[in-house]
């Protein structure tokens, strides 16, 4: 019971530092917020088959801009924290105090997993409520699999970024870096059916296109494929462990000196 009430009071730390600073909870909440309403409004009325009952790009928008804030939450908010606080020497501070390393963690985590959790339920409130993307029936068990393997894969891949970024300074580009380009060319912003061979090749490597596409066949139904959706599920499983196994083995609570 102490072990939960450190948790629980840690969590609430976390929580209110995310609120109070504006910037970061700008660009957490609610630019996926912003992307999803104004790729739905331009481009969600264009269909995406030539199906008796057509299927609209909203139906595409709003699962995939669920992935990128879920990536945002867990993956560029943790390894950005975790960078900038070792480099200002917060975590060395931390491990100097009676709380345990593993809460401080925990708390992170679960703060980042329920900011996720939290956004994906507002982007697919006001997808249903205002474009009519809704998710399929019996597909709630799956996306929510597919949720919550992809947000513990993410917060373990911004461990380990956070491992290996060598200052606070370099933590924004770095991050970037890595997340913009993947997320377009992984059927994010833009469906990659006719992109060539090899660009979806390289995408099918990284975890964020197993993840986009998971989350999208719970809406498309033409994207429903339980042995393709076990794929994603294992590729996903493939990058957690190889984040986790990062994470344990570089991590550092002090700066470089």
């Amino acid at each position: 019971m102490r072990q939960l009430r450190l948790l629980a009071i840690q969590f609430v730390y976390e929580n209110v530092r995310f609120w109070r600073n504006a910037i970061a909870a700008f660009f957490t909440v609610a630019l996926p917020l912003a992307m999803m309403v104004i790729l739905c409004l331009l481009l969600g009325s264009q269909q995406t088959s030539a199906e008796s009952a057509p299927i609209y790009l909203s139906t595409f928008y709003v699962p995939a801009i669920s992935a990128m804030a879920v990536i945002g939450a867990c993956f560029t908010n943790i390894a950005m924290e975790v960078a900038i606080s070792r480099d200002r020497g917060l975590l060395k501070r931390y491990r100097g105090t009676p709380l345990p390393t593993s809460i401080l963690v925990s708390a992170k985590l679960t703060h980042a997993i329920l900011l996720g959790f939290l956004l994906v339920i507002c982007l697919l409130c006001l997808g249903a409520w205002a474009f009519d993307a809704t998710l399929q029936d019996m597909r709630v068990g799956m996306f929510s699999l597919m949720l919550i393997l992809g947000s513990a894969t993410f917060c373990a891949l911004g461990l380990a970024i956070a491992a290996v970024i060598p200052n606070a300074e370099a933590s924004p580009a770095i991050v970037q870096a890595i997340v913009l380009p993947l997320l377009f060319i992984s059927d994010v912003f833009l469906p990659m059916d006719n992109a060539p061979s090899w660009l979806q090749w390289i995408a099918s490597v990284f975890p964020v296109r197993h993840f986009a596409l998971g989350l999208q066949s719970s809406f498309h139904p033409l994207l429903t494929n339980d042995i393709q959706e076990w794929v994603h599920l294992v590729v996903l499983s493939i990058w957690f462990v190889v984040g986790l196994v990062v994470a344990i083995r570089y991590f550092r609570w002090e700066p470089k000196r």
